[in-house]
């Protein structure tokens, strides 16, 4: 029984942190490009229209791009959860999110400083919609998203070590 709440409540603890991680994270980005969000996510996530302040709006964007992969990773955690102490496993694996955590954000920032140093408007092959003013910015941007999801893979990665080793799996 302590199992299964074990494997729920980490779901649920990933889901939120993540969802929580996107809203702040798109409040950032926003910041630095919000044509990346007029004119691309709003459009993409159907709210372009909503009648709401456009930081809500990029919250709104920020909590459903983000709350899957929390669902993706607490499933994973939580997968590997059930083969390890459960006395131990909702402390060690709450420490093992907060690295995820931590990497994805690392990584978030190298994918901005990759994307001032090495893309361009010429060798970018995204869309980007025509009435883009700050493309320097909007490519920034984006690209802080996609190390962002790369972050998020790398960091289940050390973090299912983590999860593994400090909480010494009973396989």
């Amino acid at each position: 029984m302590k199992q299964l709440l074990n494997f729920i409540l980490i779901i649920i603890i990933s889901i939120l942190f993540a969802g929580t991680y996107g809203i702040l994270h798109d409040q950032i980005t926003f910041t630095l490009s919000p044509e990346y969000y007029t004119l691309l996510k709003f459009p993409q996530f159907g709210i372009e229209n909503l009648d709401l302040n456009i930081r809500i709006k990029a919250g709104i964007v920020g909590f459903l791009a983000t709350w899957w992969v929390g669902l993706f990773l607490g499933i994973a955690y939580a997968s590997v959860s059930i083969f390890l102490d459960s006395r131990k496993v909702l402390k060690v694996t709450l420490q093992s999110i907060l690295i995820n955590l931590c990497i994805t954000v690392v990584l978030g920032i190298s994918g901005y400083f990759f994307a001032v140093y090495f893309l361009t408007p010429e060798n970018t092959d995204w869309y980007i919609p025509l009435e883009t003013v700050d493309i320097r910015n909007f490519i920034n941007v984006g690209s802080i998203h996609n190390f962002g999801y790369i972050g998020g893979v790398a960091g289940l990665i050390v973090g299912i070590i983590y999860q593994i080793k400090k909480a010494k799996a009973i396989l």
